[in-house]
């Protein structure tokens, strides 16, 4: 929405044109000069406006509507907000649950859509801000959490690696009750911002209709216009697990989330002092520490109104809507290439996918706890406990064409009869890695690993490597790729595969070792000097 009042200022007052206002604001010159034209063919405003009119008077005399309204789907009933507001800052108590239950009442009883409690409370906010010039609101309860990262950063020292970390304080605020949450992080993103925004609500004991966030880039992609901001994709996923609504301010306009600013200050003109002075070794020492004094403040009796943060918060949670069953979990995403084994790599682990997918692309969702695979056009394919440990196996027989080994381009007749062209030793080494696993196919990639060592050394060294692994009983890929450079050096130039070099000297002139003998080379080129002396007598 424009500040009309602000452009019929400058332009009446200050005789600047729609291009100037426009440049001035950032905002289209059109626009500008559209809103000037319908000003004054307006019938019932002129300059000077009436004392005490708003943006959204401005705009319903001139455009004759409720600039809310524009756009809309016209099929809900519209709550009037003016009583809403009005009703918020003269009623004692009064809550945004008890005035969307009327308004959903009227609208039952009239035959009316209606929007849901969370749609109810996002339009009463975008209301609040638009129409702020003449009227001032009560912080509402259970309305918001307004979160924000601390200026004040902290350090510590990894007492395993003596190395200085530094800390960033995360912030969080019921502005009703001024309850405060802070937790402090070592890393700043997505995972673990999704993890401090938990934390919060789960401290807080509920979820608010509103998350009042900083434009950061843990939160906000884009906020050109404020009323439809971009959001940071996992941050818009927490806000639907959690039922709530995210709106982040104004860039550059800290007072669109006041109570957080003010709650960041009294951290740091408070005890955030006294916590300078501490030596921190590890993350959970210092939020230890942080804890023990927020627990304090919001303990501590407000100085100019009675009770303390708890108290009014005892009363705020009974308004937050109830935490979700589970909390969200961040999930990781990645696009990977279903291989000839029937399986994806993700994490330096493996899982299987149907049969179906075998070397097409597909997309990965992984949590701590789960990996689930879909489909390029976004189809679930599959989903497997997340992997434990390093180049863990999960697969699913049902995943595999039954007859695999026959039909599969890599199988056990394969990789043995590869293996035979290099010796003996070899082809016994990858019979015991086709043997070592409950279903071959979780074997072919160490198969196809210990082959293509055959690339770069020569056979006679793959040879030796398989024999001492067979000796020792060690038939394993790591153990190969651990010993074979060594063997590969003690035989020296018979221990690597020239074969590509002599393909890429094939039909070059091989000098001998004089060619570049000093005496060699004056030789020549006396005897070039000569030759073209008695070409130029002729």
């Amino acid at each position: 929405m424009l500040d009309y009042k602000d452009i019929i200022t400058k332009h009446y007052a200050l005789e600047m044109s729609g291009g100037q206002i426009a440049e001035s604001l950032g905002i289209s010159k059109s626009g500008v000069n559209d809103f000037l034209r319908a000003f004054r063919e307006c019938k019932t405003l002129n300059y000077p406006l009436p004392q005490g009119i708003t943006n959204y008077g401005i705009a319903a005399e001139v455009y004759g509507k409720n600039p809310a309204i524009a756009g809309r789907d016209l099929s809900y009933e519209f709550p009037d907000y003016e009583s809403v507001a009005k009703a918020m800052s003269s009623r004692k108590n009064m809550t945004l649950v008890v005035l969307w239950n009327r308004y959903s009442r009227r609208c039952r009883d009239g035959g009316l859509k209606f929007y849901s409690y969370r749609q109810f409370c996002e339009n009463y906010a975008k209301w609040c801000e638009e129409n702020k010039e003449s009227l001032h609101f009560n912080a509402v309860i259970g309305q918001k959490m307004e979160v924000d990262f601390a200026g004040k950063t902290f350090q510590m020292v990894d007492h395993l690696t003596g190395e200085v970390v530094e800390i960033v304080v995360f912030v969080a605020v019921l502005p009703y009750s001024q309850m405060i949450y802070a937790e402090g992080m070592v890393s700043t993103k997505e995972p673990q911002w999704i993890t401090v925004n938990n934390n919060a609500l789960r401290y807080f004991g509920g979820v608010p209709a509103l998350v009042v966030c900083d434009n950061c880039k843990q939160a906000v992609i884009a906020n050109k216009d404020w009323i439809a901001p971009e959001l940071n994709k996992d941050y818009a996923e927490w806000a639907e697990h959690n039922h709530t609504v995210i709106l982040p301010a104004k860039v550059k306009k800290p007072k669109y989330k006041s109570s957080v600013e003010n709650a960041v200050g009294i951290l740091e003109k408070g005890f955030f002092h006294d916590m300078e002075e501490m030596d921190y070794f590890s993350l959970e020492q210092f939020n230890r520490d942080l804890w023990r004094h927020i627990e304090e403040l919001n303990s501590a009796p407000f100085s100019k109104k009675p009770h303390n943060r708890r108290y009014y918060w005892d009363e705020e949670r009974k308004e937050l809507m109830p935490l979700p069953s589970a909390l969200y979990e961040y999930m990781e995403r990645r696009v990977a290439k279903v291989s000839s084994d029937y399986h994806v790599r993700f994490d330096n682990a493996y899982y299987s996918v149907d049969r179906a997918y075998l070397h097409k692309e597909v997309l990965i969702r992984a949590s701590t706890t789960t990996v689930k695979i879909f489909s390029k056009e976004g189809d679930f394919i599959c989903e497997w406990p997340r992997a434990t440990s390093r180049s863990q196996w999960s697969t699913d027989p049902r995943h595999l064409p039954e007859n695999y080994r026959e039909i599969s381009e890599w199988n056990g007749t394969y990789f043995t009869r590869r293996a035979m062209t290099i010796g003996p030793n070899t082809a016994e080494v990858i019979k015991r890695v086709l043997a070592s696993r409950k279903l071959e196919v979780q074997t072919y990639r160490m198969c196809q690993g210990v082959l293509s060592f055959s690339k770069k050394y020569s056979k006679q060294a793959l040879e030796e490597t398989c024999h001492q692994a067979l000796e020792l009983g060690k038939t394993t890929y790591t153990f190969i790729k651990n010993t074979i450079p060594a063997i590969a050096d003690d035989l020296g130039a018979a221990g690597y595969n020239t074969a590509a070099n002599d393909e890429r000297n094939k039909g070059a002139f091989v000098m001998g070792a004089d060619a570049m003998d000093i005496n060699t080379l004056l030789s020549r080129s006396q005897s070039l000097a000569q030759s073209k002396g008695k070409g130029g007598g002729k």
